[in-house]
């Protein structure tokens, strides 16, 4: 899944498929942007949701890493 512009958040939800398995697990990166309008700075590195979360396909895998990246933005915000 492409990045997506959340609330001038650049947020990317990916659901990877899991070493030496047939199950997906989901993935968050979130950048916010700084004083260079050609640079990001990472604020939540791309990291798997929950270790113990595994999923049966890609969809949804990506589908979880969205609902992740909107309680991980609710925290953000001010």
């Amino acid at each position: 899944m492409p990045f997506k512009n959340i609330d001038g958040y650049e947020v990317e939800c990916t659901g990877e498929l899991l070493e030496g398995t047939k199950l997906w697990g989901a993935y968050v990166c979130i950048n916010a942007p700084s004083n260079n309008p050609m640079h990001m700075h990472t604020i939540y590195p791309k990291r798997r949701v929950s270790v113990e979360l595994t999923l049966a396909d890609r969809a949804a895998a990506e589908a979880e890493a969205e609902r992740a990246a909107a309680r991980i933005l609710q925290e953000l915000r001010p």
